[in-house]
């Protein structure tokens, strides 16, 4: 069974960054995506970044030009970098590793990470 672990969560002012980090317990073959989401009490997850195995990033706008995904497949792991938070992006962070085999889709997702942005 594989796992994501996260890491590199925690308590940040305003204005400042953190890299979330999200590593698979074991190598993920045929990956065709990768992405991050995050969650607010009481909502559902939403989709924030998305990195493509050929390499095309897609951001919400809530987080363009802020947040910067990055990762390596043949590594199975994917980062987000998170710059200017702002108190609004206080919220659990989950890593998502998407791939195909054959014609069945297999999703992996991580236990998800507190980020907190508070002065």
């Amino acid at each position: 069974q594989v796992q994501l672990v996260e890491s590199g969560g925690g308590l940040v002012q305003p204005g400042g960054s953190l890299r979330l980090s999200c590593v698979a317990s074991k190598s993920i073959i045929n990956i065709n995506s990768m992405r991050w989401y995050r969650q607010y009490p009481g909502e559902e997850r939403k989709l924030l970044a998305t990195l493509s195995s050929g390499g095309t990033t897609d951001y919400d706008g809530s987080v363009q030009g802020r947040f910067t995904i990055s990762g390596d497949t043949a590594k199975s792991t994917v980062n987000l970098q998170m710059t200017n938070l702002k108190p609004e992006d206080t919220a659990v962070y989950y890593c998502n590793i998407n791939r195909k085999i054959l014609t069945t889709p297999q999703r992996y997702w991580g236990q998800g990470i507190q980020v907190t942005v508070a002065s």
